[in-house]
């Protein structure tokens, strides 16, 4: 038996599954192949009609609709565009299709009007079409047409009610005309099927926040806060609200995560660091917050009351005593009171008698003073207010001299007086001491007021309690 022949039925066979093999290749590689040849029959043959016709309604179709599945756009529009101006000439053409896919091929070249004519057209013949109303809808919003927005894009949604896009606009239209129940209850539904969409997530912090549901919406902007694109505006809100209700610390971290993004919008920046002085100022931090409201003053010096503040708070920060004065804490401004009546008559013998609190407006420190030449009863009244003091608190020190016998007042205030307080202590044994009289008068005595020499200075009977 002849032993080559198997091995050249082998070789036969092997050359066979070779040649299938790379026809199967070049098949996958080339699926289409059979596709493009037709199209490029048709094309040709569509060019030849409109060569002897350029208004051939039944070519310019054909040649649209194969642009459009190639996604042309700017081809497919132009030649929509021939279509729109003939559709009207020749009832046997789709009109519905025609002025849709003009329409959405205007989309999607940027020609807005364009799309819009030719979606109202589809509209007028259809009302009926997810595709027209959610388009409409669309093009309404980016006119801020709002109430046109809601009309068309309610109408999509009756025909899908869970298209995401839909839902989203409806809530951002409503939102936009400050309808935020109903905005809210949209946005919900949105972001149950796209929950990734943080500006939508936002929307529903403002409407939250808007109908005095704080704490959701802050438990929203503290989420957002970290956001690349969100997160400024969502600190400045959350801070907002913690500082609404008294969370001063929790403020400063969220204006100060806020500032830590990149690229911040100018309004949104400046406002953040505005909020931080505000806040810092509130924890008599300062030197933090004047070193901030400068900051601000040097890119914009008309920011609110920026350049008021620093002239206000400036001086405090280089003066301890002042500082204690208006914005300490009670046992502290009282022991820098009585160190003030120790230190008020030099080369004297003071002992302080009682101190006397009204509500937080002021102190009264009743004192025995005695000198080489005489020796009195005085009362000093210390005011934390920075206003115009009236005369009827003047009034009031004094009959309380009258009550407590003492032979002389001294009001001071870290403020000033108006003329008819001034009037009425012209011809009485009372003195008034003004910001420009007070603060020499503070730098003058120790500035170091501690809370253990507080608390050893002060008792509950000097507090009145």
């Amino acid at each position: 038996m002849d032993t080559t022949l198997p091995i050249v039925v082998f070789l036969i066979v092997l050359v066979g599954v070779i040649i299938v093999i790379r026809i199967l290749v070049v098949r996958r590689k080339n699926p289409g192949g059979k596709q493009i040849k037709d199209t490029e029959l048709l094309l040709k043959q569509v060019n030849k009609r409109l060569a002897q016709n350029p208004r051939d309604p039944e070519a310019l179709f054909t040649l649209a609709n194969v642009y459009y599945n190639q996604e042309s756009w700017d081809k497919a529009f132009k030649t929509y565009e021939i279509l729109y101006e003939l559709v009207g000439m020749y009832p046997e053409m789709d009109a519905f299709q025609i002025y849709v896919q003009y329409g959405f091929c205007a989309l999607k070249i940027g020609c807005y009007e364009a799309a819009y004519r030719g979606f109202n057209e589809a509209w007028t013949l259809r009302q009926d079409s997810f595709e027209v109303n959610y388009n409409m809808g669309m093009l309404e919003f980016q006119q801020k047409n709002y109430e046109k927005t809601i009309q068309f894009l309610s109408l999509a949604r009756k025909q899908n009610s869970e298209h995401a896009p839909t839902l989203r606009s409806l809530g951002h239209a409503f939102f936009k005309l400050m309808k935020y129940k109903e905005a809210m209850a949209f946005i919900r539904k949105s972001l149950e099927l796209s929950p990734n969409d943080k500006e939508s997530l936002f929307i529903l912090g403002e409407c939250y926040y808007e109908v005095g549901h704080v704490e959701q919406a802050l438990r929203i902007f503290s989420h957002l806060r970290t956001d690349p694109e969100r997160g400024p505006q969502s600190a400045f809100f959350a801070g907002t609200i913690n500082m609404a209700q008294h969370k001063v610390e929790l403020a400063v971290e969220d204006f100060e995560m806020g500032l830590k993004h990149k690229n911040i919008e100018p309004d949104i920046s400046f406002e953040l660091r505005y909020q931080l002085a505000v806040a810092s100022l509130k924890l008599n931090e300062i030197g933090k917050a004047v070193t901030i409201l400068k900051e601000i003053y040097a890119e914009n010096a008309e920011y609110k009351d920026v350049a008021s503040l620093i002239n206000q708070y400036e001086e405090l920060n280089t003066n301890k005593n002042l500082q204690i004065f208006m914005l300490a804490s009670s046992t502290d401004f009282v022991a820098l009171c009585r160190k003030i009546v120790f230190n008020y008559h030099s080369k004297s013998k003071t002992k302080i008698i009682n101190v006397l609190y009204n509500k937080n407006e002021w102190i009264d420190i009743i004192a025995e003073v005695e000198t080489v030449k005489w020796s009195d009863l005085i009362m000093f009244r210390f005011i934390r207010s920075q206003g115009s003091i009236g005369e009827l608190i003047v009034r009031d020190l004094h009959s309380r001299l009258k009550e407590m016998k003492a032979g002389r007042g001294i009001c001071i205030t870290v403020g000033a007086f108006s003329e008819e307080a001034r009037r009425f202590t012209e011809a009485r044994l009372i003195d008034l001491l003004e910001k420009e009289q007070l603060v020499p008068l503070l730098s003058s005595i120790d500035t170091k007021v501690t809370a253990s020499t507080s608390s050893r200075l002060t008792t509950l009977e000097d507090l009145g309690l």
